[in-house]
């Protein structure tokens, strides 16, 4: 069994504090492997996309596994050329029938883009009333995109899934997020492999508590209520990366990792990024 801890999203639904995330994860038997080693590890949230290409290979691990559906959480997202009220309904089947189940968890618009996210969000509502979903959210919304979103829509979102990390802290967003219910959710939580995990304050924290830099941020991330993703393809990392219930950072120790905050993105600015990755 999982030993993950459960938070509760606004709507009273479950969720695994921590989830195993599958970007650039490749189709067939790489994220088929990846993904049913993390639910081997106790993993429970697997989170995927339309456009990373894998809902196949990740729908057949979870089926393969032998673990009741109802016992995993499992995200997807709706991609930015799939916007719109009509078309979003269209690419929540395709998802569906990719991933092999006939519900999805969460259901999130991956991008704001440029000005079809509300309608595209109106559909999500209807999926959550047709109880297709269990819960609806966003990725990569600043306070400007949630502040217009929920003058113009009735379900508060769920989640907010952002790039956050040690260089990326986004404590406004976090700040604003955790005061009106909406769960943020870490993509990138280790940078993305594009920094170096060997900085000073993280290397220190390491040899003080006897885990890998990896497990210190993972870890902060947590003490801090926000959901981690991490992604690997590496077994022996995929299991580090849920190993960190069982030491705590202290108060101390979390404010020298928020010192390391630069407001350095490793992405796509959401107000920029409207077609693909960078």
């Amino acid at each position: 069994m999982s030993n993950i801890p459960i938070w509760k999203l606004n709507n009273g639904i479950d969720i695994p504090s921590v989830g195993f995330g599958v970007f650039k994860v490749k189709e067939g038997d790489e994220v088929y492997t990846s993904v049913l080693e993390a639910l081997k590890a106790g993993y429970r949230l697997i989170d995927t996309a339309a456009i990373y290409g894998n809902e196949e290979g990740v729908g057949r691990a979870l089926k393969d596994s032998g673990i009741p559906r109802e016992e995993i959480f499992l995200t997807t997202k709706l991609w930015n050329s799939d916007q719109g009220y009509e078309s979003a309904f269209r690419a929540f089947e395709v998802s569906l029938e990719k991933l092999g189940t006939d519900y999805v968890d969460l259901y999130l618009v991956h991008w704001p883009g440029k000005d079809k996210y509300v309608e595209s969000y109106k559909a999500l509502e209807k999926l959550l009333q047709e109880k297709k979903v269990r819960a609806i959210g966003v990725c990569n919304f600043h306070i400007h995109h949630l502040e217009k979103l929920m003058a113009e829509t009735k379900i508060i979102p769920a989640m907010n899934q952002i790039e956050l990390h040690p260089l990326m802290n986004q404590k406004a967003i976090r700040d604003y997020c955790r005061d009106r219910g909406i769960q943020v959710e870490a993509w990138g939580p280790l940078m993305q492999g594009k920094e170096d995990l060997a900085a000073p304050v993280l290397v220190a924290l390491s040899e003080k508590y006897g885990k890998s830099p990896a497990q210190i941020i993972l870890r902060w991330h947590f003490q801090n209520g926000v959901l981690a993703i991490p992604k690997s393809v590496t077994p022996s990392r995929i299991k580090e990366n849920i190993s960190i219930f069982d030491f705590e950072l202290s108060q101390e120790d979390m404010a020298q990792i928020d010192g390391m905050n630069e407001n350095k993105r490793l992405s796509a600015d959401p107000d920029t990024m409207m077609n693909g990755f960078e």
